[in-house]
């Protein structure tokens, strides 16, 4: 099978300026599949790799032309163009999902077998009009995926994550685990968005906003919690623009997708096995290594297993302010998450000594929540007061109260701040930092924000 792709970025980036105009979905799939094996037949693909991707669409989309003028049907302007940029997305791209990851509005891709295309469109899931014309055209498109980050799917392997060059998540599992079809699920990479864009959104407030810069300025060790999907690594990019420009950051993730700003930034990813099986590098073993980098801060895109000890020790020995993300649906439970996910790694250690570890490490949770109308909101922000061996103490400093949701399903609520603790207050203040008086004690315990 001759292949029709020339490099992971590719893949993407390659029919991404024109995917952005109307594609005729409803094409003759005969047609294109037709066309796009003459131009194979007609092209030099070791010449062609030696192009930069502009000229390589531009050499395919002229030879396309050709093509059509000599052996293709009667077809009106509108038809003709639409069949060129089809073949060519076919050719180097990934064919009815382009115009799909051009579409900024889409934030996840859900492929569930050839003929059903779920996507995510402004925090609501909807089926597109895209289809594959057969389970083969979707199984090239998944090796084209694969083969591109050295890995392998098939019926003894049938279960694959992997990432595309331009930040995309990918996962891949085939029959016979899926039941019916090939499943494909693509993550795009978020666009960065800044702390005052959030509040615009009303992910938060301005007074939430401006106690976690604080924090984050402070160097207090923050952790955001909440579902998938509930915009933990949007959150955490944000904040950590907090973080001072000569300070060295390590960031350490799974699928890089943090995009910060400052000069001195490492950025770290994990690598899975090989094909052979060999050559895994875990989010543990990297956090392990940024030790001895010489970190001021330490960013791990989420913890999830024996790095979150790691990620603890390092918290409590010279690396304040650092930030991570877990998977939990409240403060409480992210704190059973962590002892649960510190309890994987390979040590030995009583429950009592491992909530030591974490009362003493962690400052603040952000919790964040998705409603039922798409919309993401930090739903809690809380401290957290005991230390050492004591039991959990948990202090509110915000949260977002929701009315009852009405009949059109829109969640509507207000955003409430709590003073903080005398302690977090003396922190913040020794740090430099100065907080608006709504978190001070007296007459405004409560205040209810828009």
């Amino acid at each position: 099978m001759r292949r029709a792709f020339f490099s992971a970025g590719d893949v993407v980036e390659s029919s991404r300026e024109t995917a952005r105009d109307e594609v005729d979905t409803g094409a003759d799939e005969l047609l294109v599949s037709t066309f796009r094996d003459k131009l194979l037949d007609e092209i030099d693909l070791t010449e062609l790799s030696k192009l930069d991707l502009t000229q390589r669409r531009a050499r395919l989309e002229r030879v396309m032309a050709h093509l059509v003028a000599r052996e293709g049907p009667l077809l009106s302007s509108r038809e003709r163009t639409s069949l060129i940029r089809r073949v060519v997305a076919e050719t180097l791209g990934l064919g009815v999902l382009e115009p799909l990851l051009a579409d900024e509005a889409v934030t996840e891709i859900m492929v569930n077998g050839p003929d059903t295309i779920f996507v995510e469109r402004l925090g609501r899931i909807e089926q597109a009009p895209a289809r594959f014309v057969s389970n083969e055209q979707l199984m090239q498109t998944i090796d084209r995926i694969v083969s591109t980050v050295n890995r392998r799917v098939d019926e003894s392997s049938p279960m694959v994550d992997a990432r595309l060059h331009t930040g995309e998540r990918v996962n891949v599992i085939l029959p016979p685990l899926a039941l019916d079809g090939p499943v494909v699920t693509i993550r795009k990479f978020p666009r960065a968005f800044t702390m005052s864009e959030l509040v615009a959104r009303n992910t938060l407030d301005d007074a939430t906003a401006a106690f976690l810069v604080a924090a984050v300025r402070a160097r207090l060790n923050v952790v955001v919690s909440g579902g998938t999907g509930s915009g933990k690594t949007t959150l955490l990019n944000a904040l950590s623009a907090a973080i001072p420009d000569h300070e060295r950051i390590v960031t350490i993730e799974d699928a890089a997708e943090l995009s910060l700003q400052q000069h001195h930034v490492i950025r770290l990813e994990s690598r899975p096995a090989n094909v052979e099986g060999r050559g895994q590098v875990t989010i543990r073993d990297l956090v392990r290594n940024s030790l001895r980098m010489r970190p001021d801060r330490i960013v791990v895109g989420e913890v999830r297993g024996g790095e979150t000890m790691d990620m603890l020790t390092a918290m409590n020995t010279g690396h304040e302010g650092s930030l991570t993300t877990v998977h939990a649906n409240s403060p409480e439970d992210a704190l059973s998450r962590l002892e649960t996910l510190a309890s994987m790694s390979d040590l030995e250690i009583p429950f009592q000594a491992m909530q030591e570890q974490v009362n003493n490490a962690i400052d603040v949770i952000v919790q964040l929540d998705r409603g039922p109308d798409g919309s993401r909101r930090v739903s809690s922000v809380v401290t957290l007061e005991s230390r050492r061996r004591e039991d959990y103490r948990l202090h509110q400093v915000a949260e977002f109260v929701a009315e009852p949701i009405g009949a059109d399903r829109i969640v509507r609520g207000r955003h409430v701040v709590h003073p903080l603790s005398e302690l977090l207050r003396e922190r913040l203040r020794l740090a430099g930092e100065d907080l608006p008086d709504l978190f001070l004690p007296g007459p405004r315990d409560g205040w209810q924000g828009g």
